[in-house]
């Protein structure tokens, strides 16, 4: 019985949810404009353990969204993270934020295109079929009103994230559903890290790093 801390640091949105046997049993999440995750996340730790009657020397692993995202969310996301498992000789586990997000539709028949800012018209993506499996990697790319038309011109396309908007305002296929106020959380990695847990696709604590993809910009 795996017993999982998930931490989910990577935009505006910080997140913490404890999972055991792949169920959530505590959970707590703040989004502000504003970055509280120094503040905030050990803060939720600490309480999603309370409220589960959890001593953190019991915890199995901990999982991580690895990135893309704000350079400062995913450095304090991972710091803690690996804080926790080299002190309670725990491994981690690591979730791509761009697939977390994915999981949130629950539409059939349709390509998932996440989008997290990247400032100005740039925007971080990948392209996810319905059943969550990815289609085309994640990469930073500046969009336009021809953004994702391969995609759009065969069947729905659903676009969400806090890159979103950026998209929304100059597309006009038919196609497209645009998703607001969705953002990565914690409880939609639950099911990700218990699975890579279960087949022990673990991350070298030591030398683990967040998948950046762009050079550091603050924020």
């Amino acid at each position: 019985m795996a017993t999982i801390l998930c931490l989910e640091t990577a935009t505006t949105n910080c997140s913490v949810a404890l999972s055991i046997d792949g169920k959530t049993v505590a959970f707590r999440e703040e989004n502000t404009n504003k970055y509280s995750h120094s503040e905030k996340l050990h803060v939720f730790i600490e309480e999603v353990l309370n409220e589960a009657k959890l001593d953190k020397n019991n915890l199995g692993a901990i999982a991580i969204s690895k990135g893309p995202g704000s350079y400062t969310g995913l450095r304090i996301g991972v710091s803690a993270a690996k804080g926790l498992c080299f002190a309670l000789g725990v491994p981690l586990l690591s979730v791509p934020t761009l697939e977390l997000l994915a999981q949130q539709v629950k539409i059939e028949d349709c390509f998932i295109v996440p989008l997290l800012d990247a400032r100005r018209m740039e925007v971080y993506s990948a392209v996810f079929d319905s059943e969550k499996k990815i289609i085309r990697e994640t990469k930073a790319e500046i969009i336009n009103e021809n953004s994702f038309s391969d995609y759009l011109g065969q069947k729905t396309t659903v676009f969400l994230g806090d890159g979103a908007a950026k998209l929304q305002a100059i597309c006009k296929n038919s196609n497209a559903i645009f998703l607001e106020d969705k953002f990565p959380s914690a409880k939609d990695m639950v099911s990700l890290a218990e699975s890579k847990y279960k087949i022990s696709d673990l991350e070298n604590v030591a030398y683990f790093e967040p998948y950046y993809l762009k050079e550091f910009m603050l924020g």
